[in-house]
């Protein structure tokens, strides 16, 4: 059965281009079961590929006139050694090397003449754990979408029996009460009218901000600054992965009367501006962040995008990181006010208005050009809270990795799973060696803002001191056995 595609769901395809593909992934990391023998995840593909019937939108292309996407139709049948693939490294513990491998799988576009998912499967003949890396285009789903998915392919307890991967499942819709046309169409041009006044008055107050009249409001679109991050997006693809204990950043939270949200806002920021020190760029104003936005209604379980991405100034002037905390806490409220007082859809069509620009000038080749939008995006999504198996393999990490917004920048993913927040970390390489360094500031920065509650000495351009420290993997056998 076919599907019509959302205007926003569409904006995926016509701005996809080999140097920016819209896929996301996954990362993730699995123990297999004590008694696997040598040969068991090669028995998993064999296994995986013999689901050859998939249901929507696993089983469906993009179904296009002249490059215009109309909808997702079926196909007669999956081409299983596409979908679903091996590969073999040299150590699985090896992760800066792991994270430069799963780059270049990030970096190639999904073929768009398939359904638009991958499975890839990655071991090594050394270790008890092994890989997956799942991309899928973005066109299919945002991160509450992907992530309710994840959760359904996977259980609490190992499965011999009966397991049937994502792709197979069934996710029939529930029927939903029709509403008479008449109700459907007068509500529908009422919240129209509501959100179109929404987001006239939106750009009345930014207007405002612009003339210096109101300085209380969110930032101007396309102020934020230049970096090495920043600019045209092109081939090539940086990886890096991390893990924080989320206990620890609820507790953190809680003293500094902040949400888990702002504090790790304010790690990133302090991290991100040590990485840019490295190529020797200092900033006295702030960084911008994207803030996505989700806008389904509780309990909605469609698939397709249904969020919002607009910018938040950052912090700048203070190396005190509990004052930098203060400042982001300050400027995030302000942005999340401005959303709980307007319609929705108002902050969705501010959303397509301004990423238009930003992808207008990807197109042309101009991003470098012009200010961003923003120097990072951050997104977090809750997962799964207890351990969860893949078949009769336990889950240890799962690593959010996403697409690039136009203009560049750090997309940084965060998911919380069994009690750890697993980080991804990705970027465009073309100016930059390596997002390793990243992750480790990031570890730094939230130790440094756990101690400046007690002291108020510490200084955020401390951080990167210990940068030569060795970096421990959540599969090494002393974490896996403390």
């Amino acid at each position: 059965m076919s599907k019509k595609l959302k205007f926003l769901d569409k904006t995926f395809w016509i701005t996809e281009s080999e140097d920016n593909p819209k896929h996301v992934a996954t990362l993730q990391l699995l123990k297999m079961p004590d008694a696997a023998e040598s040969d068991y995840v090669d028995k998993l593909l064999v296994e995986l590929r013999a689901f050859e019937q998939a249901t929507a939108p696993f089983n469906c292309r993009v179904s296009s006139v002249l490059g215009y996407p109309i909808k997702f139709v079926p196909v007669a049948q999956l081409d299983m050694k596409y979908h679903v693939q091996m590969h073999v490294v040299d150590d699985l513990n090896n992760k800066p090397a792991l994270n430069i491998f799963v780059a270049s799988l990030h970096e190639t576009w999904l073929d768009r003449d398939k359904p638009l998912w991958q499975f890839h499967l990655i071991k090594d003949n050394n270790t008890q754990q092994f890989a997956l890396y799942i991309k899928i285009h973005h066109m299919c789903g945002d991160g509450s979408t992907l992530i309710r998915w994840f959760q359904a392919g996977y259980s609490q307890s190992p499965v011999d029996e009966g397991f049937i991967p994502v792709w197979a499942m069934d996710r029939t819709q529930k029927k939903q009460h029709k509403t008479h046309w008449f109700k459907a169409m007068f509500g529908g041009l009422w919240g129209f009218l509501i959100a179109v006044k929404d987001l006239i008055w939106i750009w009345f107050r930014l207007l405002l901000k612009l003339l210096r009249i109101n300085k209380d409001y969110m930032p101007l679109p396309f102020t934020g600054t230049k970096t090495v991050l920043t600019g045209q997006v092109k081939k090539g693809r940086a990886v890096a992965t991390l893990d924080i204990d989320f206990k620890r950043v609820k507790t953190l939270s809680k003293r500094l009367r902040a949400s888990a949200n702002e504090v790790m806002l304010c790690v990133f920021d302090i991290a991100v501006h040590r990485q840019l020190t490295d190529y020797g760029q200092t900033f006295e104003k702030a960084l911008y962040t994207n803030m996505p936005i989700n806008l389904r209604r509780p309990g909605e379980t469609t698939y397709g995008n249904k969020i919002a991405i607009v910018p938040v100034e950052l912090a700048h002037g203070h190396t005190d990181p509990y004052l930098r905390l203060r400042e982001i806490i300050e400027n995030h409220r302000k942005v999340k006010k401005a959303a709980k007082s307007s319609h929705p859809a108002s902050f969705s069509y501010y959303t397509l208005l301004i990423q238009t620009y930003a992808i207008m000038f990807e197109m042309l080749g101009l991003s470098s050009w012009v200010k961003p939008i923003a120097n990072i995006l951050v997104s977090n999504m809750p997962g799964p809270t207890d351990i969860m198996y893949f078949k009769d393999s336990q889950l240890l990490a799962t690593y959010p990795i996403s697409t690039i917004t136009p203009g560049g920048g750090v997309n940084i993913t965060m998911v919380t799973y069994n009690g750890q927040a697993n980080i991804g970390l990705v970027c465009c390489n073309n100016n930059i060696d390596s997002l390793e360094p990243l992750a480790i500031y990031c570890l730094e920065a939230f130790d440094m803002l756990e101690k400046c509650v007690d002291d108020p000495n510490l200084n955020i351009e401390d951080v990167g001191k210990n940068i030569n420290e060795e970096f421990v993997s959540i599969v090494d056998d002393k974490v896996l056995s403390s």
